[in-house]
């Protein structure tokens, strides 16, 4: 699946023809170079690998130094390969083009993953969505506790799975069937119908669907 990397801007509401609103998210997806393909003569798959955002060459590290210098590629902050869908083939796509947000269509769904926000160490009712416990009637010192976590004598442990406190958020989530309300082809735009993972200017991984 043929995406793009990008940067999650915000998000915002737009109209359509109706009136009726719809919230959208605009994230900002490439420009990015196509630094190399995959093949499976060579590295067992097929695949495209694209760069996004610039840096000077100072800030690259000697391992990617080297292998951009061996496709004869600008040095990039950050690094994503794209496998095609099935059937779909690359000879579309070559080592030193350009993809920019024209890549997708209004009406087409896409995919989006990023990682999450990151809220630290959280207790159930927040990571779970746990009710908690009534104020009056008998409660007393305990209010947002997860309650009886365990067994009595048999098997006198807690199972594995529990749903308990702990870290939460700032995991890889990919968000699917998000439908395009908008491309501005000019500025680089794709607004996506509803909410993706991350916080503004977050790194984002938009890609198309089957």
């Amino acid at each position: 699946m043929i995406g793009l990397i990008g940067k999650k801007i915000g998000m915002t509401q737009i109209f359509d023809e109706s009136g009726k609103v719809i919230p959208v998210t605009v994230i900002q997806a490439g420009p990015c170079k196509i630094i190399c393909k995959r093949t499976i003569a060579e590295n067992g798959y097929e695949a495209i690998q694209v760069g996004y955002e610039e840096i000077p060459e100072k800030k690259v590290s000697k391992p990617m130094l080297g292998h951009f210098k061996k496709h004869g590629s600008a040095y990039y902050r950050h690094i994503r390969e794209f496998r095609p869908s099935f059937g779909q083939p690359l000879d579309d796509y070559k080592a030193g083009d350009e993809l920019k947000a024209d890549l997708f269509g209004n009406g087409e769904t896409v995919s989006v993953t990023a990682k999450s926000k990151g809220r630290g160490f959280t207790g159930v009712m927040k990571r779970h969505g746990f009710a908690g416990f009534i104020s009056s009637h008998g409660s007393h010192e305990s209010f947002r506790g997860p309650g009886s976590i365990g067994q009595s004598s048999q098997p006198s442990r807690v199972f594995k799975g529990m749903r308990m406190a702990g870290q939460h958020g700032n995991a890889k989530i990919t968000t699917r069937h998000l439908a395009v309300i908008k491309v501005d082809t000019e500025r680089n735009l794709v607004m996506v119908k509803g909410a993706v993972p991350g916080h503004r200017n977050s790194l984002v991984v938009i890609y198309k669907e089957q």
